[in-house]
């Protein structure tokens, strides 16, 4: 009895044992060799994989065999380093034309500042200064795409629906702007302008309902608290320079909600959507410009200005206009390379150079308070952008 059940319990432990799984074990391979010699393979370094056929059968016998080209291979047979190493070259080439885009975009909009308050200084009327501005814009890209310079959009009637609510924020934005440089320093317009993230936020959460993480309300605080100490301490504050800018900066935040809202889907670039944006807007703009000023004040004003500025206030008004254009349209071609917050910081920069040039340019009085109250609301959209992404 005994002798038949130790074997029985032999039988059991030889049945386990044979269909229990052995643990799988790792094989270790030799280092692989270099054109210069064998050199070990190190963690740091981004693995290549190599699979042999024996690799396959390892272990069990019903497992198939794997194919022995290496799964890392690309599509043109290229390992994973090769590739990033050809790669290299094209990352080096975006960064240097982003550069190019940022560096350009910031003198045309410097060029465009000084032009503009030039131009409103001898000519006070910025209905027809805007109104100029997006008619320059409208005819050099219409002449670009008649002379094939530029591909033409392909564009439907849904395409113009979309694009109407943020042609309208677009025009009341640009419009408030112009009066706001007409009436206050440039450098006040763009310290006041540099608040437009506090009401990107307080729209997106009152009226979208968008909830946003607490470092991105806390970012507010020094960009309003930047801004009322730079406009009481302003030595030429006017009231409707003021409001200007505040308006200015309300309609574009709408405009960057209608353009989200609007344009998803729509396969347009960045510049085709600006012409696009700067037609719609002036066809828009031009009833109110002659109901708010009109031809005859157009003309009086135009006789005083040429009178005292001489020809070159035909080059002042020819310079605004055209760089007007010109520097959003490549802060659309930017966008189309960049991120939202790549554009947020280099929008901030573009600010701070253009106050400064400003302040030089124009002699603009700042008392020391005045500054603090400008760099603390900079420092505030920056610290914004950051905690936004």
């Amino acid at each position: 009895m005994l002798a038949a059940a130790a074997a029985a319990s032999v039988k059991l432990s030889t049945a386990g044992a044979a269909t229990t799984k052995m643990p799988f074990k790792p094989l270790h391979l030799p280092p692989l060799a270099s054109a210069g010699g064998a050199r070990p393979l190190s963690l740091s370094a981004r693995p290549l994989y190599r699979q042999d056929p024996f690799l396959a059968t390892a272990g069990t016998s019903n497992r198939a065999v794997a194919s022995p080209v290496p799964p890392s291979a690309t599509a043109d047979g290229a390992r994973p380093v090769e590739a990033a190493a050809a790669a290299a070259p094209a990352e080096t080439a975006r960064r240097a034309k982003i550069g190019v885009y940022f560096a350009t975009w910031w003198a045309l909009n410097v060029i465009f500042n000084i032009y503009n308050k030039k131009v409103l200084n001898a000519f006070p009327y910025p209905w027809l200064t805007s109104t100029l501005s997006l008619a320059a814009g409208s005819a050099i890209m219409l002449a670009s795409w008649a002379t094939k310079i530029a591909d033409a959009p392909s564009t439907d009637l849904d395409f113009w629906k979309a694009l109407s609510p943020v042609a309208i924020a677009h025009t009341i934005g640009h419009v408030a702007a112009t009066v706001s440089m007409a009436k206050v320093a440039v450098s006040f317009t763009h310290i006041i302008k540099s608040g437009e993230p506090a009401f990107s936020v307080l729209v997106s959460r009152f009226f979208l309902g968008e909830h946003f993480p607490a470092p991105v309300y806390f970012s507010l605080l020094p960009i309003i608290g930047g801004c009322a100490l730079a406009a009481v301490t302003e030595l030429n504050f006017n009231m409707t320079g003021f409001m200007g800018a505040m308006i200015s900066n309300l309609a574009f935040v709408f405009r960057n909600i209608f353009s989200k809202k609007g344009m998803k889907g729509k396969s347009v670039s960045g510049m085709n959507y600006y012409a696009c944006l700067s037609m719609l807007s002036l066809v828009i703009l031009l009833p109110f410009a002659f109901a708010m000023e009109g031809p005859k004040v157009w003309a009086a004003g135009w006789q005083k200005a040429v009178a005292e500025i001489g020809p070159n206030f035909v080059w002042w008004v020819a310079a605004q206009s055209v760089f007007y254009h010109l520097y959003n349209q490549v802060s659309y071609m930017s966008l189309d390379e960049i991120s939202p917050l790549t554009f947020s910081i280099g929008n901030t920069m573009k600010r701070i150079s253009v106050i400064v040039a400003s302040i030089i340019i124009f002699h603009t009085p700042v008392q020391p308070i005045n500054a603090l109250g400008a760099a603390i609301a900079i420092l505030g959209t920056f610290i914004y952008s950051q905690a936004k992404q």
